[in-house]
């Protein structure tokens, strides 16, 4: 079995692109208002860069923090 690259999925803007289309239709659906739909679908997509950023950065300072360390070793050699 393949391990999910969880970060990679919740990185992915067709996930979020998906997921703001299945809301928007829900609502739309159930009786809410199209301008009511697009406004949700624009909070769902403003989240989801938030996410995608906060991941980002997270994995960028990981990677350096790393590279400092392998950095450090080869030094004190």
């Amino acid at each position: 079995m393949k391990k999910i690259d969880w970060v990679k999925k919740l990185t992915s803007r067709k996930l979020w692109a998906a997921v703001a289309s299945f809301v928007s239709m829900m609502i739309v659906a159930s009786g809410g208002a199209e301008s009511q739909a697009s406004e949700v679908a624009a909070i769902i997509m403003a989240g989801a860069t938030v996410v995608a950023y906060i991941i980002g950065e997270g994995l960028v300072d990981a990677s350096n923090k790393i590279t400092e360390s392998k950095v450090e070793e080869v030094a004190n050699e």
